[in-house]
């Protein structure tokens, strides 16, 4: 949050796992904060039983107006090379960090790595990210050891120095998106193994088979591997390799997929496709209905 201080909301988080029997650790946990910062914030308003949101607000507003002004604590609070107002890419880097903690990264590495991502650069010290996040230094090093062990940066040591910077690099997308594919294909292995087991007659192997068809398909479309199409060509030419016309299982086993995934390229490939003139004039031909899938 801007300039490091706790916000109305913040407050408001407080008083809410207070009141819901939370610990000090809990509350800041989910703030993104040292302990030692919810226990000064309560001890200094009332306590956990008096603690009241608005009231800490305006105490904190009037304790801040009789203080004499500080100079700010990033050096880098003058326009950069580029002319950019440093306000205002700090703003951004913190609508960036709300979005991803949005979508599940916990908030203090979202907002080491939102700043990592807007600095030209695209390394920071641990010193800088202290100034510039305005919290802790045991802070940096959770988040900064939490987003190492994602991959989505790195250290290294500066040379001729014994301070390290960490790093976010430009392919790191191309790198998150490809373990994805690898991770969705894991799920999709275990999953099958998990239907021989079981059977795929019975409820939880066809749960399991559904479940390794979604992230099969998911993985090979993350990965480029095939595609809806792709599928219901091999349909088409497993179709018209059979002497007989397959069941949805039998074909699922003879071309070693998960049932989910071979009623899908029955579908992609199904009758659906042709106009009724289409499908009358090819049973004339054949003398034999158009099989319905």
């Amino acid at each position: 949050m801007p300039g490091g201080r706790l916000t109305h909301q913040d407050r408001g988080d407080i008083g809410a796992g207070l009141a819901d029997g939370l610990g000090y650790a809990e509350i800041a946990r989910r703030l993104g904060r040292p302990t030692s910062t919810v226990s000064r914030e309560v001890a200094r308003n009332g306590g956990p039983a008096a603690y009241r949101v608005d009231h800490a607000h305006l105490a904190t507003e009037r304790r801040a107006r009789r203080r004499t002004p500080r100079p700010p604590l990033d050096p880098s609070a003058t326009p950069d090379a580029h002319g950019r107002d440093p306000d205002v890419v700090a703003g951004f880097a913190e609508q960036l960090a709300a979005l991803m903690a949005g979508t599940g990264l916990p908030r203090m590495p979202a907002r080491v790595l939102a700043r990592l991502i807007t600095d030209d650069s695209g390394s920071l010290t641990a010193a800088e990210l202290v100034r510039r996040l305005r919290v802790s230094a045991a802070s940096v090093s959770k988040a900064v050891a939490y987003l190492e062990s994602l991959g989505v940066i790195r250290r290294v040591r500066e040379p001729g120095r014994r301070r390290e910077r960490y790093v976010v690099d430009d392919d790191v997308w191309l790198r998150a998106w490809t373990t994805s594919a690898q991770t969705h294909a894991q799920w999709a292995d275990i999953a099958l193994r998990g239907v021989d087991l079981l059977d795929a007659a019975t409820p939880a192997g066809a749960r399991l088979a559904q479940m390794s068809g979604f992230f099969a398909t998911l993985s090979d479309d993350m990965s480029g591997g095939p595609t809806a199409v792709d599928d219901a060509l091999t349909v088409l030419a497993a179709l018209l390799h059979s002497t007989a016309p397959p069941t949805a299982d039998h074909l699922a086993a003879a071309l070693g997929w998960p049932p989910s995934r071979a009623a899908e390229a029955l579908r992609q490939a199904g009758p659906d496709r042709l106009s009724p003139a289409q499908r009358a004039a090819l049973s004339s031909r054949s003398g034999t209905p158009c099989p319905a899938q």
